[in-house]
């Protein structure tokens, strides 16, 4: 493995463990796609220069990427459906539960699975190492974006000040 691939791998895992930790707190949900963005970017940088280094990547490499993006997209979608939301101060908040921390597990537990499955013995840490960020950014993305639509779903009667009966939970 070389020592840039190992830092991918260190600084996604960095980041994953920030995500999770940011969402078990509660705070407003706000639309603001700054962190998923810069994850896209810095991730398509990364793989790119994976696959300029690795020619031979074969079709069964890039259908294992591909089926893990599209994995990141339903588990961010199945994580959004476990966070729970309230209004508070007639703003939307949101918080993790535990479950949504599990399946933050399984998340990354899928992404490395599935390229270990395809190339046990990768020497540079597989493509699963090189496209951490991008996974990231695809399965934060979705999730941020059913959040938000659940959010707004909530009456707006719900969003004045006057009118909360509840708090956090």
């Amino acid at each position: 493995m070389t020592s840039t691939t190992l830092v991918s791998i260190v600084v996604g895992v960095a980041v994953a463990a920030l995500l999770v930790v940011r969402q078990m707190r509660a705070q407003p949900v706000n639309a603001n796609f700054r962190i998923p963005l810069i994850l896209g970017i810095i991730g398509l940088i990364e793989l790119t220069n994976y696959l300029q280094k690795n020619h031979h990547l074969g079709a069964t490499a890039i259908a294992a990427l591909v089926g893990s993006l599209i994995l990141a997209a339903v588990l961010g979608a199945a994580r959004a459906a476990t966070v729970h939301l309230w209004i508070q101060d007639g703003q939307p908040w949101r918080r993790g539960t535990w479950l949504t921390g599990a399946l933050w597990v399984v998340s990354l537990a899928a992404h490395f699975g599935l390229d270990y499955l395809i190339d046990p013995h990768a020497p540079d840490g597989g493509v699963a190492g090189a496209s951490i960020l991008l996974y990231l950014a695809v399965t934060y993305t979705v999730q941020r974006l059913i959040v938000q639509a659940r959010a707004q779903r909530i009456p707006v009667a719900a969003r004045q000040p006057e009118s909360v009966t509840g708090s956090a939970p």
